[in-house]
């Protein structure tokens, strides 16, 4: 039986590659509002982060989802994606 191939995303942080699961987006829409896409299916501009405070933590303190998705984040959406992982 042929094997089921696994999506994999880079995380815009650490930049390694891990299977899609493992990682949270986040979605700038094309209305330009930021959101946490925990399906994955939401239309926008995405940037993938691994599920861990210390990553989290480091894309706030050094602004990396706001390059990557080219606007202001808000501080509830770090708020959010620290209380998806606890």
């Amino acid at each position: 039986m042929k094997e089921k191939k696994i999506p994999m995303r880079s995380c815009v942080v650490t930049k390694e590659k891990y299977p899609k699961k493992e990682l949270i987006r986040i979605v700038r829409t094309p209305e330009g509002t930021i959101e946490v896409d925990e399906n994955g299916k939401q239309n926008g501009r995405g940037a993938y982060v691994k599920k861990d405070i210390s990553v989290i933590e480091k894309a706030e303190k050094y602004r990396i989802l706001e390059r990557h998705l080219e606007t202001e984040i808000p501080e509830e959406i770090f708020i959010k994606l620290k209380e998806i992982i606890k």
